[in-house]
Parts: structure tokens; C-alpha cells; sequence
């Protein structure tokens, strides 16, 4: 598309600019609506409309459409994500010795979409090479194949709508969560934003820039989706043992290595480990705050703890694929935007480090400790 149309990078991370720009106000948007709708419902919508959205993509090469269009889809977008950790927190109290691995697994489908993407779109890219803008018939392909998924996923979202409903629709909910207790997590995870998506945004433009051809794209693609499908076998257990910042500063810190050796050399398996690198780290990044919340937090309020963090990680996105594009538009290019992301994702890691858990020697606070069941006929 930025070769067909003419962008720059700079207009080029526009478009990933204004999507978390629609991620952030669905983010907003969220705690009051899950009140209203529940999060299966959320999910299930949520899911119908990015795939619409995601088609629309094709019939436009106008920059001010296209903006609208991205928008509209990350405001979508966010309902799945934040509906759909939810629904996975609370699956993991099913299950609680497999939380961690369960709230993984969640966050870890998305290497199949990225797997898919890899392996349909260069093919749809051959197969419409003669057609005006071929890349439009890649959105439409993809936008069907997201439509069936999320036919797919009206079945599990029903299912777990009986988990826990008292806690989506209660009259007068509680809001035990308080931003600066969890201020250096959030800072961290705000970092993130700005950090990954440069590379997610630039990645493919800056291998091209080094020599690889279509091929080696979508191995190189493929196997970053791979990773992140095993990727939440790999920190189960640390998303269950640690309950403060650690796995988010570890995780953090990978990125940035992942962000970095690509700019340090154009070596093909320099490549791959960035790859694989960075798929078997950035999507548990993410289910490590689902994980932070649900150990310090209690089921009523993982909602509003979700939420929170994911629209600090929008703020990140707005900010990341913009700067990014800038840098790469000036002396240093591509490479040099790649290390302003992984600047960014070291900051990320210092400051999550720093977050403690909300727990005292003495154990669990009171929000977190479970209730006991009333005597039969009293009022709850």
C-alpha cells in the first residue's frame, strides 16, 4: 500500500497511529459498556465489526478514508481485547493452577492469525498481481477469513458468559482499583505500546530495505506467528509465580533485544532469532498485565484493571508508530527508528521493575480474599 499510494513512513505509521487512537477510546469506552452488555456479548460484537472493518480497507486508497476506517476498527478492536482477557481471567479460577497458561493461550491465538496472514497474503498479492491496487484483495481475503473465526468464537463466548455473572451486571460495582498503585506497571507497559508497534509497522519495510525477497518475508512472518502460538507454554509458570512487575520488566527487555538486532545486522539468522524473538515475547507481554491484575485485584474489579492498562498501551501505540515513521523518513532511516523502539522498551523494563505487588507479608488483602457463602435464606 505505501508503494502503490505514494506514503511515507510518516503517513505509513499514521495509519497505525489513528488505530490506537480508535483502541484507546474503545478502551475508554469499555468499563461502562461491559456493565451494560457483559463481555460476551462484547467479544462477539466486537469481533463482527473489526472483520467488517477490516474489508473495508480494500475499497479505499483515499488517506483521510482509510484513517476513518482505522479508527472505526481499533475502537472494535479493543472490545475483542479487553472483553476477551477478561473472559480468560476469569476462566483461569476454573483452573486456577493453570491460570497463567490460560490467559496465555488467549492472548498466544493470535500467532494463528499471524500465521495465516503470512501464508494467504502473499499468495492473494500473486494470484491479483494484474488487478488495480492488488493489495485490496489481501484486506478482502483476510476480512473473510476473520468473519469465520468469529463464527467460530460465538460458541465459546456463550459458554463462558456463565462464569461469574454477578460481577458484569451488579447494580452498584466497586472500583477497588487505583491507578497509582499500579503506576509503574502501567508506565511500563505504556513503553511497550510505544516500543513493539514500530517494529510490527516497520519490520517488513525494513527487511525489504535490506534485500529479502517475498520469500524470505513470509518464512521469516510465519515463524514469528509460530512463536507466539508456543509462546504461552514458555511463561506459564512465570505469569503464576510472579505477582508485581518482574515478568513485565523481563519480557520488556527480550523485546527491546529483539527490536534491536535487526539493526545490527542484516544477517539471516540474525533475522530469525528477532523473529522468533519477538513472537515468543510481545503478546505474553500483554497477558502478563492480565495476570498482574487478576493477582492484586478482585474478580469484580478485573474489568476496570484491564481497561486501565489497555489504555495506557494505547497511548503507547498512538505515540510509537508516528515517532518511528518520522525518525525513518530522516538521516538513519528504518534503522534508526528500530532503535528508538528498543530505547523505549528498555525504559519500559526499568520502570516496571519497580512495580511491587499489592500483597503483604501477612497475605492477600482484604479486596482479594474470597467471600463466604451466605446461610441459606439470607440477602446477599
Amino acid at each position: 500500500m505505501r508503494a502503490d499510494l505514494g506514503w511515507s513512513y510518516t503517513l505509513a505509521g499514521a495509519m497505525n497511529t489513528v488505530n490506537a487512537l480508535g483502541y484507546l477510546l474503545g478502551a475508554m469506552m469499555m468499563p461502562r459498556l461491559m456493565r451494560v452488555y457483559g463481555p460476551s456479548r462484547l467479544l462477539w460484537l466486537g469481533a463482527v465489526l473489526a472483520s467488517s472493518f477490516m474489508g473495508l480497507s480494500g475499497f479505499f486508497t483515499d488517506a483521510g478514508a482509510l484513517l476513518l476506517q482505522r479508527l472505526l476498527a481499533g475502537m472494535a478492536s479493543a472490545l475483542v481485547f479487553i472483553a476477551g482477557g477478561l473472559l480468560a481471567a476469569r476462566l483461569g479460577t476454573v483452573h486456577p493452577q493453570r491460570s497463567g497458561l490460560v490467559i496465555g493461550l488467549y492472548y498466544g491465538g493470535t500467532g494463528f492469525g499471524i500465521v495465516v496472514s503470512a501464508l494467504l497474503v502473499p499468495q492473494v498479492l500473486v494470484w491479483a498481481d494484474q488487478q488495480v491496487h492488488s493489495w485490496a484483495w489481501a484486506w478482502w481475503v483476510l476480512a473473510m477469513v476473520c468473519m469465520l473465526a468469529t463464527f467460530l468464537l460465538l460458541w465459546p463466548a456463550r459458554l463462558l458468559q456463565r462464569l461469574a455473572p454477578s460481577v458484569v451486571t451488579g447494580a452498584n460495582p466497586t472500583n477497588l482499583f487505583r491507578w497509582r498503585s499500579f503506576v509503574f506497571g502501567l508506565a511500563g507497559y505504556g513503553m511497550f505500546g510505544v516500543g513493539y508497534i514500530g517494529y510490527m509497522t516497520f519490520v517488513i519495510a525494513l527487511l525489504r530495505e535490506q534485500g529479502a525477497g517475498d520469500t524470505a518475508i513470509t518464512v521469516f512472518y510465519a515463524l514469528l506467528g509460530l512463536a507466539v502460538l508456543v509462546s504461552s507454554r514458555i511463561w506459564a509458570g512465570l505469569l503464576d509465580r510472579y505477582k508485581g512487575g518482574q515478568v513485565l520488566a523481563l519480557l520488556n527487555a527480550l523485546l527491546g533485544l529483539a527490536t534491536l538486532l535487526p539493526t545490527l545486522s542484516a544477517h539471516w539468522a540474525v533475522i530469525l532469532v528477532s523473529g522468533l524473538l519477538f513472537g515468543a515475547v510481545f503478546l505474553s507481554l500483554v497477558a502478563s498485565t492480565t495476570a498482574l491484575v487478576r493477582h492484586n485485584l478482585p474478580p469484580s474489579d478485573w474489568g476496570n484493571g484491564i481497561s486501565a492498562f489497555t489504555i495506557v498501551f494505547a497511548f503507547g501505540q498512538i505515540v510509537g508508530p508516528t515517532v518511528v515513521g518520522w525518525i525513518a523518513d530522516g538521516p538513519g532511516g528504518l534503522a534508526r527508528g528500530m532503535v528508538f523502539s528498543a530505547i523505549a522498551l528498555g525504559v519500559g523494563a526499568g520502570l516496571a521493575w519497580r512495580q511491587r505487588p499489592l500483597v503483604s507479608s501477612e497475605g492477600p488483602p482484604r479486596a482479594v480474599r474470597p467471600v463466604p457463602p451466605a446461610a441459606p435464606g439470607s440477602v446477599p
